[in-house]
């Protein structure tokens, strides 16, 4: 009987895969009912409240956010204008005239893909232009002993500038810069503030490390992120991606060049003595060059035991004129000069091992040391490598409070980028971490979660990454052919043995296979009659002379052919036994089942 195992398992893996295909195209249509709908939604001016549409499954309702708690500064764009902004009609230093001017476009718009109906944002409009913008805080805010929280959708540099200008540009005095920055294949996320020396009131650029998030994939993904900087009184601080932590650290430690100069330095006026040996090791003065040390020994010598090579054409030469060239009719030998024919392998080197001078390939000379030198040893009048005395740092200063900067008075973009339509939106700027994290909720939030709905299914984005690396189809087909195969080989068990060993006696044989090995044996039993009736015939034809020895014959031959005739009844009787208890006996495959 054949195993049913083998079947069971297959019907599995069938349901299986059928529930989870089912499940796929549920999947897909939940992301199709999750689309937002960019219809006839209403705005209110003074609210900004979206009303749902009841014909959409999923549906953003999207109110402008207002901040709660102390804040010095929050902007959505959500009314269209930038009545609140200037925009800068400056030249930039140090650039040609032509590119110099800050006249690069700002528009108030939605974005493109993912739109959250009534949602508004600044966006960039031009390539290859400088861009200048800024807008003053609704109060200062003061470095005291309240952190600040600064959090912006997407950016270029946010500069928290001093004063507001018309001239605002790059050189403009600010207090910290703050945002991400992509130039080529170079991707940052900036927070440098600006430290006031306490000696001599200058300002000086502090730079903090570098981000430990990949900056490249939140670059390249053409989504929208927010960037969250948190500054505290202790001096420590924190960046936030997407609000999740992307660097931390502290004013005091973590920043290039540090807040705090070294309290001593090298002296400038120090210098080493004449006399100063920082040689380590010196050649050995006592070291004596050996007599048999050739230094004019080269170091390739022609093979000794190198044999030309038979028929070598030592008088015909590698090249020989084209003899099918002809002088161009143009060619002036005055102004050319002779001419002569371009050189071509010579035919008659084609069938030789070599032609022109033969020269025995060279080896390396086993007697060939090079150069003498004499051996290293240690210096006796080693005294380290020289440095000069430390003194006092003159211009030493020790801030511990580097947190307290210069008062924050305004926020200004400043950037010069060769990509247009870059968004920026929901600015804020508090002392409270929570108060930007509602904030955050009731704008990007949105945002993010319109994103997530209208993103491709898993297979879309599978297929997406495959293509950008084509190697991924190896892991798909593994991933997915491996456990198959392996079910196969573990739930298809093979055909058992016994099927073969016990074919004669195998109770599912048909009736007409039956008949057919009735049928064999009776003509198997009808040839060896005539067999034994032949036999007789050939007796009697024997000569009279040996009639005795003819009747014996015939007499062994009679009990020779009953004897076989018993034997082979005898062993269709067992056969009959054997297939009688073969139908009485279940066979391997009935127990099994």
């Amino acid at each position: 009987m054949k195993p049913r195992w083998g079947w069971m398992c297959l019907l599995l893996l069938s349901v299986a895969m059928v529930t989870w295909a089912q499940e796929e195209e549920l999947d897909e249509d939940d992301e199709e009912e999750a689309q937002v709908e960019d219809g006839d939604v209403d705005s209110e001016a003074d609210s900004g409240e979206m009303t749902a549409d009841a014909n959409v499954s999923f549906q953003v309702t999207y109110k402008t956010p207002v901040p709660t708690g102390e804040v010095f500064f929050a902007e959505t764009f959500d009314d269209g204008l930038l009545s609140s902004w200037t925009k800068s009609k400056t030249m930039k230093e140090d650039a040609d005239e032509d590119i110099a001017k800050y006249d690069g476009k700002w528009e108030v718009e939605a974005l493109k893909e993912n739109k959250v109906p009534g949602d508004l944002g600044l966006v960039l409009k031009s390539r290859a232009k400088h861009h200048a913008i800024s807008s003053p805080l609704s109060k200062p805010y003061i470095f005291k002993d309240r952190p600040l929280v600064v959090q912006n959708c997407w950016g270029g540099f946010t500069e928290f500038k001093l004063k507001l200008y018309e001239q605002f540009h790059d050189r403009t005095p600010y207090s910290i810069m703050f945002g991400p920055d992509k130039c080529g294949e170079d991707y940052k996320l900036h927070f440098i503030f600006r430290h006031k020396n306490p000696l001599n009131e200058d300002f000086e650029e502090k730079h903090a490390k570098r981000a430990d998030a990949d900056l490249r994939k939140v670059y390249s993904d053409k989504k929208t992120h927010l960037f969250t900087l948190v500054l505290n009184p202790d001096n420590s601080y924190e960046i936030f991606i997407d609000q999740s932590s992307a660097s931390k650290g502290n004013l005091l430690t973590d920043v290039i060049p540090p807040v705090n100069p070294p309290k001593e330095i090298d002296d400038p006026k120090d210098t080493k003595p004449e006399d100063w040996d920082e040689r380590a090791k010196i050649p050995d003065p006592e070291a004596v060059k050996p007599d048999d040390w050739d230094e004019e020994a080269p170091a390739m010598i022609p093979d000794p035991d190198a044999l030309k090579p038979d028929g070598w054409l030592d008088e015909e030469p590698e090249f020989v004129p084209d003899p099918t060239a002809t002088k161009p009719d143009d060619w002036d030998e005055e102004m050319d000069g002779e001419w002569e024919a371009p050189q071509v392998p010579n035919p008659a080197c084609q069938t030789a091992p070599g032609c022109g001078e033969w020269k025995s390939p060279t080896i390396n000379n086993p007697k060939y040391k090079g150069k003498w030198k004499a051996p290293l040893i240690d210096n006796p009048n080693y005294q380290g490598v020289w440095s000069p005395r430390k003194i006092l740092n003159p211009d030493y200063f020790e801030d511990l409070e580097p947190f307290k900067m210069t008062a924050v008075r305004a926020v200004g973009l400043e950037l010069w980028s060769m990509t247009s339509d870059i968004y920026f939106d929901n600015f804020i700027i508090t002392a409270d971490k929570e108060v930007a994290d509602r904030w955050a909720a009731d704008s990007w939030g949105l945002k993010k979660l319109v994103a997530s709905a209208n993103e491709p299914g898993v297979f879309t984005q599978l297929t997406l990454a495959a293509e950008e690396r084509p190697w991924l189809w190896v892991v798909y087909i593994l991933t997915v052919g491996l456990p198959i195969g392996l079910g196969v080989l573990f739930c298809w068990p093979k055909k058992s043995d016994d099927d073969y060993v016990y074919k004669k006696i195998d109770p599912s044989k048909t009736g007409a296979v039956e008949e057919e090995e009735e049928e064999e044996d009776e003509v198997e039993e009808e040839e060896q009659k005539k067999g034994n009736l032949e036999d007789q015939g050939n007796v009697e034809e024997v000569a009279e002379p040996a009639e005795e020895k003819k009747n014996r014959s015939g007499d062994e031959d009679d009990a020779a052919g009953g004897e076989q005739e018993e034997e082979e009844d005898e062993e269709e009787e067992e056969e009959e036994e054997q297939a009688s208890k073969s139908n009485e006996t279940p066979s391997d495959d009935e127990v099994r089942l």
